[in-house]
Formats: C-alpha cells, sequence, structure tokens
C-alpha cells in the first residue's frame, strides 16, 4: 500500500486532463467502492462533462478496481499530512468531492473545504459508541462540520447529529440497495452451477449458498449438511487458498467437488460444490433457495443484501448488531440468527419443514430489498451538478 500510495502523484500527472472537471469519489476499500458505485455510474452516464477520479486506501480496494472502467484515473489516497494533501488536490484539482460511508479525514476535509471544494458524505451512518459523540469529542466532531452535506441511512443517524449541532443532514437511505438491484438485473448464469442445482432434483431438495464463510461457519452448518441428504450446498469461501479448501473437504461426509476441477460428467451425483474463485458469488446467490451470510462469529456478517435481492432467506451469525440492514432484515423476518451448531439445525429443520415460511421469509427480504431502492437518484437529485 505505501509503495501505490508513493506511485499517486506520479498518476495524477500522467493521467489527469487539466482542461476537464474531476468528481473525486474516495473509497476506504472495496466494500465501500462497490456501496458507491451507482453513484460514480449514473453521473458518468448522466453528466458527461464530468471525468471521475476514484481513490482508495485499502489495497482490498484498489488492486481489485484499478482497472475499473468507470473511473478516468484511479490510484491510492496519499496519506492524510498537510503537504501531501495540498500536493494531491494542487494535481488532482478536483471540482467537487464524495466520500462514501466512513471516511473522516481531517486534513483532507478541511483543506477541500479551505478551497471552496464542495465535499459530500453519502450512506453515512452514525452511532453514539463513535468517537465524534464521546464526551472528549469535540476536535473528532469538528471534521463534520466541513462537510458541505451528510446523506445518511437512517433517521437516528440524523436525531444523534442533530443532538451535536450537525444539521446539514439529509436521510436519502443506503446506496447498496441500488447497487444490488443492479446486479440482480445483469445477473450472470453459471452453467455449471445450474446443472450441479438442477441435476436429478427431487421435490423436497433445497440448495443453501454460503456466501464468504470462514471455519468458524462452516464448522456450524457442515454438520447438518452431512446429515441432511435433501440438502444441496454451495459454498463460497470468503479465503480460498489451499489449506482452507482442504480443511472443508475434510469435513465433508458427502460426495464435493471444486467448481474449477467440474465438467458435466464429474458435477453430476455430487451434493455439494466449492467455489474456488472469487467474483461469482453474486450470480451464485440465485441458485439458492436460502443463504448462509459468513462472518458472523468474527469481525461481522458480509454481504447480506447480495442474497436476499434474490428474494430468499437469509442466516447468518450472531455478530451482526453494526449493520442496519441485518437488523433491519431480522425485523421484516427475512432473515434470522443464530447462535451455534443448535440453533442452526433448529432453524434449518423449522425452514425445510415449513416450506410456506421459507417462502414468506424469502418474499419479505425480496420486497425489503425492493422497498430501499433510490438513495443514488436522490443523493444525485440533491448535489449541484
Amino acid at each position: 500500500m505505501r509503495l501505490g500510495q508513493w506511485k499517486t502523484n506520479g498518476i495524477l500527472r500522467e493521467k489527469i486532463d487539466r482542461n476537464a472537471k474531476y468528481i473525486w469519489f474516495h473509497a476506504s476499500s472495496l466494500g465501500e467502492f462497490e456501496q458507491g458505485r451507482p453513484l460514480i455510474e449514473k453521473i458518468k452516464a448522466e453528466h458527461p462533462e464530468y471525468k471521475i477520479l476514484l481513490t482508495f486506501f485499502s489495497p482490498s480496494g484498489y488492486e481489485v478496481r484499478k482497472n475499473y472502467g468507470g473511473a478516468d484515473v484511479v490510484c491510492y489516497l496519499p496519506f492524510d499530512t498537510p503537504y501531501r494533501v495540498k500536493k494531491f488536490l494542487d494535481l488532482s484539482k478536483p471540482v467537487m468531492a464524495i466520500f462514501i460511508k466512513y471516511e473522516f479525514w481531517d486534513n483532507y476535509l478541511s483543506e477541500l473545504k479551505r478551497r471552496n471544494i464542495p465535499v459530500y458524505i453519502v450512506s453515512a451512518i452514525f452511532r453514539k459508541e463513535q468517537l465524534f459523540f464521546k464526551w472528549y469529542g469535540g476536535m473528532y466532531r469538528k471534521v463534520l462540520s466541513y462537510f458541505t452535506h451528510i446523506f445518511v441511512q437512517d433517521d437516528a443517524s440524523r436525531e444523534l447529529l442533530s443532538k451535536y449541532g450537525v444539521t446539514n443532514v439529509s436521510v436519502f437511505g443506503d446506496t447498496r440497495f441500488d447497487r444490488v438491484q443492479d446486479v440482480y438485473k445483469n445477473t450472470k448464469q453459471v452453467p455449471m452451477v445450474d446443472l450441479f442445482v438442477n441435476n436429478n432434483r427431487s421435490d423436497n431438495q433445497l440448495t443453501m449458498v454460503a456466501g464468504s464463510s470462514w471455519q468458524q461457519d462452516e464448522e456450524v452448518y457442515l454438520n447438518y449438511f452431512n446429515d441432511h441428504p435433501e440438502l444441496k450446498l454451495i459454498i463460497a469461501p470468503h479465503e480460498i487458498h489451499k489449506d482452507h479448501l482442504m480443511h472443508i473437504e475434510s469435513m465433508l461426509k458427502r460426495p464435493s467437488i471444486r467448481l474449477s476441477e467440474a465438467t458435466e460428467k464429474d458435477i453430476k451425483g455430487k451434493s455439494c460444490l466449492i467455489v474456488d474463485s472469487f467474483g461469482l458469488l453474486s450470480s451464485i446467490y440465485r441458485y439458492g433457495d436460502l443463504a448462509y451470510i459468513g462472518g458472523g462469529f468474527g469481525a461481522g456478517i458480509h454481504n447480506v443484501l447480495e442474497a436476499a435481492v434474490y428474494g430468499m432467506p437469509v442466516i447468518f451469525g450472531p455478530k451482526y448488531q453494526k449493520f442496519k440492514e441485518a437488523r433491519d432484515l431480522l425485523q421484516v423476518g427475512g432473515a434470522f440468527s443464530i447462535t451455534d451448531e443448535k440453533t442452526f439445525e433448529s432453524k434449518m429443520e423449522e425452514l425445510s419443514t415449513y416450506r410456506d415460511l421459507l417462502e414468506a421469509a424469502g418474499a419479505a427480504a425480496g420486497d425489503f430489498v425492493k422497498s430501499n431502492i433510490g438513495a443514488t437518484n436522490r443523493i444525485i437529485a440533491s448535489i449541484p451538478l
């Protein structure tokens, strides 16, 4: 990452068009980029008079999206020191800056304000536990005053900010809903997965897609899978290195195959398909009857909306509290949280026995996503372009 940051000024000198107007988008990592992507692509399509500069702080974003065609220039964001900030802005000369969700860089924000460059944060969410709202948080709260406008996901964030005198706030929702809807509309067929799911399909078959699962997750659901022949399982692990794949295979007692090794002949008769490549999960969810979302026994769950958009219920572990969309899905009945292997088994028995409950939960999940689409259009209508 540090080497990449050193290259930023050279990239800007080479690629920035001095006669163009740039809107600068900054995403910390890949997840925030996906959240901001609908805005980038809509502005690119509807306002060709602007070019897009996209920066990342994390290698997980830059390395994956450094060739992203929706941006005219992609680079790392230099560290937030006064000299580097001024150099970056001198070279890029943005006419507007849009930060995504959780980016509060004091020197960047204060310098943008000093230069009278409008700066926005989108799909932001605030919680009382954050530094801004501590008794010693005055210095941190000052950063919020540098934003021209703050677009938040929910009323709770607006009310919290209002208590501390921050009122340039609008509740416009989360652009991730627009992103997953875009992916849903353009979903790819994966013929080998289709063959796996539908070959010799029985009337009582259920297919579960385990997305972004970790070892702790696999220890929860694999024993149940091993004992239930009506269940077909697609595992898309968060990590696909050799040791993890071999560990999964060592736990399986039913026939499995890796997607990279699957052929029309070999996939027949298999009960578990292991997706050992990245980039397919959002399309593979379409083949499931329900989804298990990994991460809930670690730092926190992964993207639940990628599955819910297909109208299927989602199951995840206990660490979901920081994710508004997960809390909301639980409230509407489109998701279920489990705490261990026993509670997972109980929920699976319920959903597999009462298929009307499974269908109702899936419908609730799909309707929840549809009802939250539109943040991108609302934000763009409120930003002077």
